[in-house]
């Protein structure tokens, strides 16, 4: 058996897969808590391990487990003493308290074309070296005891294995490591706004390179063998790429807490706009990818608000809801907030639900056509493969459809993340290649919903309302003028 860890925002969720069929013979979750309000979202790293733990206990094959991998959410920033202890709690990926860090950071390596081309995308609020920038402007007492960084994935294998190793897929969303060199970038740790030493971040492994063994505390803790094998691990995209088995061309969407698309591509992005992010795969190749940070979250909060359940929507909807409630990544406007437009007397909180969700994936849609430029091909004819938390409600796919004009897909597997992480820690074991776990364990089987006529219409009624809206919620590179 091997097993796959899905260390996400909320929670903890971890697979235990039979090598040869597939099957999936346990499965746990434990919960996090996350804290922080106005741009600031942290969780204490013991928690993340903590979950590990009570979420292993759950699938009663503990002792079974040959092999382990960890996904995990991007962008995270886990700083650790010299005996590996955080100094501190995690700062995580929507965190957006460092969006005036970003625009320095940019500023500082010659402004967004030099510093896309230099490490495949802009370092916007929330990335690893942003948040980094600001922990150095804020807590200079913590960096002074700073003996390492970490990724959240890292920080977990590292605890697995006694390593301090990364992967191509989750450190290519740092900001420090650049997608043309494949190494991290001088230029930017020798930054007078982040100077740090390349011996406090982590040894970059290859797509199939093993982290290591089971140290023999963590077996203990574990309840699991020090035999068992500990693959590179990677973040959450391309984790679920690897579930998928994502082609060339073929756009993905998940929706979750956060919202991403991306495809997987030869060739590596470089997108001045900050749009795309640059990112790396998890097999060698390149995958582009656009960030929202208000999703499933967001509308949920409108449906509360409402008192609705989540899939009582309107047909139609007049009004806009821009639902940026922790800010914005995409479209960058990292200090905004949720909006609605256009409310009459008649309008109904079910119209109301309808447009959340419609503003919610308008930004992915819109992304879309970034991603099929700095991609290099986005199949016109592919359908969308929807996965994530989202990807089960009717409401979504309905919305996702209409506004895309595309077919959707939606996996019968579960836990994608996870799932991927099981394929890597096979593909480590038994040295067979990713495509072979992807074909033997059918991960590409799913539900094939038609597409629909795209709402042309209401995806411009959308994107006026934005535009008017943009002045008041711009940062500097979105509105020069201020």
């Amino acid at each position: 058996m091997v097993c796959g860890v899905d260390c996400s925002t909320q929670g903890t969720k971890v697979l235990v897969v039979d090598v040869e069929s597939g099957e999936i013979v346990g499965s746990g979750r434990a919960e996090h808590s996350v804290s922080g309000r106005d741009g600031a979202r942290e969780t204490d790293p013991e928690e993340w391990w903590n979950a590990l733990a009570a979420a292993l206990d759950q699938t009663g094959c503990k002792e079974e487990i040959a092999a382990i991998s960890v996904g995990a959410q991007q962008h995270g920033l886990v700083v650790i003493d010299k005996d590996g202890r955080p100094l501190r709690r995690a700062i995580l990926w929507n965190d957006v308290r460092s969006a005036p860090d970003s625009l320095a950071i940019i500023e500082a390596l010659g402004g967004p074309a030099r510093t896309a081309e230099l490490i495949g995308s802009l370092p916007l609020a929330a990335f690893t070296v942003t948040s980094w920038a600001w922990l150095r402007r804020m807590e200079p007492e913590i960096v002074k005891r700073v003996a390492g960084v970490r990724l959240p994935h890292d920080w977990l294998t590292e605890r697995l294995t006694g390593n301090a190793v990364t992967d191509r897929g989750d450190v290519s969303g740092t900001g420090w490591w650049s997608t043309a060199t494949e190494a991290y970038a001088p230029e930017v740790l020798d930054n007078a706004l982040v100077q740090l030493a390349q011996e406090s971040l982590p040894r970059v492994l290859k797509p199939a390179e093993a982290a290591g063994k089971l140290r023999a505390e963590a077996a203990q803790q574990l309840g699991l063998s020090s035999d068992v094998t500990v693959g590179p691990g990677t973040g959450d995209n391309p984790a679920a790429a690897l579930a998928i088995g994502l082609r060339m061309g073929e756009p993905a969407m998940s929706l979750g807490t956060s919202g991403t698309v991306y495809t997987k591509s030869s060739r590596r992005s470089a997108d001045l706009s900050g749009v795309v992010v640059g990112m790396a795969d998890a097999t060698g190749q390149f995958l582009p990818l656009a960030c929202t940070l208000n999703c499933t979250l967001a509308v949920d909060r409108v449906a509360a608000w409402m008192s609705l359940d989540r899939e009582d929507v309107a047909a139609s909807a007049r009004a806009v809801v821009l639902p940026y409630l922790d800010g914005e990544r995409t479209p960058n406007l990292p200090d905004s907030a949720g909006s609605i437009v256009g409310l009459r007397h008649d309008t109904s909180p079910r119209e109301i639900l309808l447009a959340a969700y419609e503003g919610a994936a308008w930004s992915l849609i819109e992304a879309m056509a970034a991603l099929e430029v700095n991609s290099g091909r986005l199949d016109p004819e592919a359908p969308i493969i929807l996965i994530g938390g989202g990807a089960q409600g009717a409401a979504w796919q309905r919305t996702v459809r209409r506004l895309s004009g595309r077919a959707v897909i939606v996996p019968e597997a579960k836990e994608l993340v996870a799932l991927g992480a099981a394929i890597q820690a096979a593909v480590v074991f038994t040295g067979e290649s990713f495509d072979a776990f992807v074909e033997r364990w059918n991960t590409r089987a799913g539900l094939v919903l038609e597409p629909m006529e795209r709402d042309v219409a209401r995806l411009e009624q959308i994107r006026s309302i934005y535009s008017r809206l943009e002045a008041f919620n711009a940062s500097p590179y979105n509105n020069p003028e201020g």
